[in-house]
């Protein structure tokens, strides 16, 4: 079997570098780098990608010494059909380590086609740090990094307007472009960079936020002997993800025109603001995540995937994302009605074994983020409550009671003064004292979830239901 190079792989295309991205690893691989590719196939942007690894340690070495190739194992359901599909990443050119190449990593700023950041760096790594002075090298701070590029690229080209650059975040924050603007201002003030630099970087650079959304699982270690049997290359880098991909990116029609994703049939949308499709994937992915991981598991099972597809459970999750949680959105029906079809082919996908228990972490902050909004909502415009995610409630209440599913131990994991007060409120047996005590907690919920109109009443019924019939009875009765 061959290694995999250049040298090996003549379908590999080499492309201009136009793109500089903070970090190199599985996500960005299979999300960004991959949706590069498909712009050179299809839509003729012509460009490769520099990859930069934000921290000391990292595998930029690895990426090196397979010239930036990698393949992705695109897997899922496409309209009902399933897909299996393994194509050849060839858009990164190279990396760079700029704690062991830093005059490598500032000359990048020196090359006039550069015209892309994007970046990966963890929720963490959008932070300002104020240890950071300009002339390390390089700065601890991936912000920091990146205005030390900035201001090296200002100089090369002595103020240009015209060689700004467009910088993409990809890491999981709610308005993650306003933040690293935040810290790149921090950083300008902080280093006396001057008023000519500023007004460089606020007319000629945009810093846009952006909602990225698909699974990447990563290496396929199950799976890796038949990809590799397949490929007939030694692919270290192999990288597994879902066909689903979306990506939110809050910023003007011309900055679409430079990424012309649409021309490559690419799920990206170009808004004026990010935060409905933020609020979309919360409520429509992420609330009936944290319903169905409780109902399912005291129901009997494990997987995400065999909940959906149950006769009884699946109906539930369909109630709870489509008849309670949909309603709540203000964004288009029709787009509303296709995000929560891709939902639940996603939740259906043979080839992601997403197990529950690990969804039901921290479960009641998750509820209080994720279904709490869509409740509220939905009694204030319908006048009751919704059925499904108050039973949801009352199956995270029951699920901290611990105890045993069969032959399996039951284990809550949460904050220490949450596991605490259920363990208290159970050990009373009392469920008027187990209701009223959860809700009332502001500690998790900001307020006294007791004076929702006939909340108390409603999850304390469940809890009944849960205990005397068993929890597939009580979905059941609302389904």
């Amino acid at each position: 079997m061959q290694t995999l190079n250049r040298a090996n792989a003549p379908a590999a295309q080499k492309y201009p570098e136009k793109i500089i991205q903070f970090g190199e690893g599985n996500f960005l691989r299979a999300f960004v780098d991959w949706m590069v590719w498909s712009l050179n196939k299809k839509a003729g942007f012509n460009g490769s990608v520099v990859v930069v690894q934000p921290i000391a340690s990292g595998m930029v070495d690895l990426l090196d010494a397979q010239d930036g190739l990698y393949h992705l194992n695109l897997q899922g359901l496409d309209k009902g059909k399933t897909v299996d599909d393994i194509v050849l990443i060839d858009t990164i050119s190279r990396g760079l380590n700029p704690y062991a190449q830093f005059d490598e990593y500032l000359g990048l700023a020196e090359n006039p086609e550069i015209r892309f950041v994007i970046s990966n760096t963890t929720e963490a790594g959008i932070a300002f740090d104020p240890a950071c002075k300009i002339d390390d090298q390089p700065a601890s701070s991936y912000p920091g990094k990146l205005v030390q590029l900035l201001y090296h690229r200002f100089k090369t080209f002595g103020g240009d307007k015209g060689k700004g650059l467009i910088i993409f975040p990809c890491e999981l924050i709610f308005h993650n472009g306003r933040e690293l603007k935040k810290c790149i201002n921090q950083y300008i003030k902080l280093w006396n960079l001057g008023a000519d630099f500023k007004a460089w970087f606020d007319e000629a650079c945009g810093v846009y936020s952006t909602l990225v959304d698909r699974i990447v699982p990563g290496y396929p270690k199950d799976t890796i002997g038949q990809i590799l049997g397949k490929i007939q290359y030694e692919d270290q880098l192999v990288v597994k993800a879902e066909i689903f991909h979306f990506w939110v990116i809050e910023a003007p029609e011309s900055v679409a025109k430079e990424f012309p994703a649409d021309q490559a049939g690419l799920n990206v949308l170009f808004v004026p603001d990010e935060a409905p499709y933020h609020e979309r994937k919360v409520t429509l992915l992420n609330g009936p995540h944290t319903v169905l991981a409780p109902v399912g598991y005291l129901s009997g099972l494990d997987t995400v995937r065999e909940i959906c597809e149950d006769a009884v459970l699946g109906k539930f999750v369909n109630k709870a994302m489509n008849e309670e949680l949909l309603i709540t959105l203000d964004l288009p029906k029709d787009q509303l009605v296709q995000y929560s079809a891709d939902v639940l082919e996603r939740f259906r996908n043979p080839f992601v074994k997403h197990l529950v228990t690990s969804i039901m972490l921290n479960s009641f902050p998750k509820f209080k983020t994720r279904d709490l909004p869509g409740l509220k909502i939905y009694l204030a415009r319908k006048g009751a409550l919704p059925a499904a995610l108050t039973l949801g409630l009352a199956s995270i209440i029951t699920y901290y009671k611990g105890g045993k599913r069969g032959n399996d131990e039951i284990t809550p994991n949460d904050a220490p003064e949450i596991l605490d007060l259920l363990k208290n409120l159970w050990a009373t047996g009392d469920l008027k004292k187990i209701t009223e005590g959860v809700l009332s907690a502001e500690f998790i919920w900001g307020e006294d979830l007791n004076k929702i109109p006939g909340l108390t009443a409603k999850i304390e019924g469940y809890l009944a239901a849960i205990q005397e019939k068993g929890m597939l009875k009580a979905v059941k009765s609302i389904v």
